[in-house]
């Protein structure tokens, strides 16, 4: 990863072409997007191809400028993850990068040693898998099934931490970065003594990474067979979700026409009503196995900014631990009322 003799040999902008001598080489950036795409990312997320490495020199100079110890990667497909998960606003897009970085140095648990041979007990048990076809949408949908956790094996952050790796894998994708991705999430089986490793300490730190520290654009959420413990659940989850993302969630229960209405049978397996055979984890498992060699530099531990103040952290350490601790005590009696 780029550090800070990166960031100090990276002052001109893109408008400069007779500086670009100053800047390390980093691979050439070639757009993989077919031509649809590329109408479909500049009408919805305001991507012009004929500025686009200009949007990203932009974004370079201001990690630069601001954050020259964030030790992140600067090469253009990188910075190009986080422009178009913000519409290429580069104040929300250098926002949401320090965010990325201040989520993985702020969790240990989850972020130290993440690659993929490290989560393999958790791939094996299929407790996250991605589905081999694409929606109409051109979306993956990723499948997760908590129901496949056993919590005496290994602790929840575990769970975490493949979920973090699979969207990873995915967001490499350009044509993910410009479609998004839709979550179908199996609740079959979740009791209260495996809901209760949920609580709003971890809610808050997962949501605050999928909504505010990760790049990636959630378009829906689909909760299938969902027992009445799923009502104390999503109590202590809604709260910290934004509306856009609250309104993104569908609880279809054991409806499986409802289900369909929002993912097509074609791509679904039988298990969930689909045409597409039986439900097989052993496809993404080999590829994200496979990927091995691409995340061993990217999840190196960084250095923040010593000028980072507490109110940029999304998780801001023991406070924010007691006052979900003692959340957590209050949802307690919902969720067994729920159960």
């Amino acid at each position: 990863m780029s550090g800070d003799s990166d960031c100090t040999r990276t002052s001109p902008s893109a408008g400069s072409p007779s500086d670009n001598k100053f800047l390390p080489d980093r691979p050439k950036y070639v757009c993989s997007l077919s031509p649809d795409l590329v109408t479909k990312a500049r009408e919805e997320l305001q991507e012009k191809p004929e500025w686009r490495l200009r949007d990203v020199q932009a974004l370079r100079d201001m990690v630069c400028k601001d954050y020259p110890s964030l030790g992140t990667c600067l090469d253009d497909a990188f910075l190009l993850r986080f422009l178009r998960a913000r519409k290429f606003d580069y104040d929300r897009a250098l926002q949401l990068l320090v965010n990325y970085h201040t989520c993985r140095r702020s969790w240990p648990e989850v972020f130290n040693n993440l690659k993929p041979s490290a989560i393999k007990p958790v791939l094996e048990s299929g407790f996250v898998t991605v589905l081999p076809r694409l929606d109409p949408e051109g979306r993956h949908v990723v499948c997760i099934r908590p129901d496949r956790w056993t919590p005496s094996n290994y602790p929840i952050t575990e769970n975490i931490r493949a979920i973090y790796l699979t969207l990873e894998k995915l967001i490499q994708s350009e044509e993910t970065q410009v479609n998004g991705i839709v979550i179908l999430a199996d609740y079959k089986g979740v009791s209260l003594s495996k809901a209760s490793h949920f609580g709003p300490f971890v809610a808050k730190k997962v949501i605050g990474i999928l909504q505010d520290g990760f790049p990636i654009r959630i378009k829906a959420v689909n909760i299938i067979n969902e027992p009445r413990i799923f009502k104390g659940i999503f109590a202590i989850i809604k709260p910290f979700l934004k509306e856009k993302i609250a309104n993104r969630f569908f609880l279809h229960g054991c409806d499986l026409n409802s289900l369909h209405q929002n993912i097509p049978p074609v791509i679904l397996p039988e298990e969930y009503g689909g045409t597409s055979g039986k439900l097989d984890i052993s496809a993404w498992n080999e590829l994200l196995l496979a990927s091995e060699e691409d995340f061993l530099p990217d999840f190196s531990q960084l250095v923040l900014p010593c000028d980072s103040s507490p109110h940029d952290m999304l998780v801001s350490g023991d406070a924010d631990e007691k006052q979900c601790d003692d959340s957590l005590r209050g949802m307690k009696p919902q969720l067994y009322y729920c159960y």
